[in-house]
């Protein structure tokens, strides 16, 4: 497995760096035999190190996970055992992926923008909205059912996963609700069946 490893205006020691690739093995390796590569980000968030973890998988799944602590190596620690307690309860699902016909999801690019939350002082509801693009890029949704999109959504800690729904092709998103449930919504969906 490729492993990159940075920190953010910090410094990672030779010694962290060993800790961090012996513990990122051993985690991985012991609940996928292919992974194709994978991130450690360590970042100051006030006082405390934040470690961002992230393992990109040979069937297109991406496991996510991140931690907080006063310690960098105690940071680091808390992420890999998230992800290790992900990875184990959905064990036998990611099996499945792993053993199945198709090697990796369908792929098709889609635009994506990060848009300013701050509206300023002077902002007047009167006209017409024009939000500030903070930056531009592409992002890759996936062909999936809502199973494997709903699976993928808990593996990555994300709060929403758009997706082309493998039943019919249309787009779909899955989300965390407040309640602590996920919501599905399928535009696609003929509501006249009810």
């Amino acid at each position: 497995m490729e492993l990159s490893i940075t920190g953010k205006q910090i410094d990672i020691g030779n010694s962290l760096r060993n800790y961090v690739q012996t513990r990122m093995t051993q985690s991985v390796g012991r609940y996928f035999d292919r992974p194709v590569d994978g991130s450690v980000t360590f970042s100051r968030d006030g006082h405390v190190y934040r470690t961002d973890c992230s393992v990109h998988l040979s069937s297109g799944l991406y496991l996510h996970a991140q931690n907080r602590s006063a310690d960098i190596y105690a940071s680091f620690d808390g992420a890999i055992e998230r992800m290790d307690k992900r990875a184990q309860r959905h064990k036998g699902r990611l099996r499945d992926h792993h053993s199945s016909t198709k090697a990796a999801y369908d792929i098709s690019p889609a635009r994506e923008q990060v848009i300013s939350a701050d509206h300023g002082e002077d902002h007047q509801h009167s006209g017409p909205l024009n939000p500030v693009v903070v930056s531009e890029g592409t992002t890759q949704l996936r062909k999936m059912s809502v199973g494997e999109a709903v699976m993928q959504l808990d593996l990555m800690e994300a709060p929403a996963l758009v997706f082309h729904n493998a039943a019919h092709g249309g787009l779909n998103v899955v989300y965390r609700r407040a309640d602590g449930n996920i919501g599905w919504i399928d535009p696609n969906m003929d509501l006249t069946r009810r």
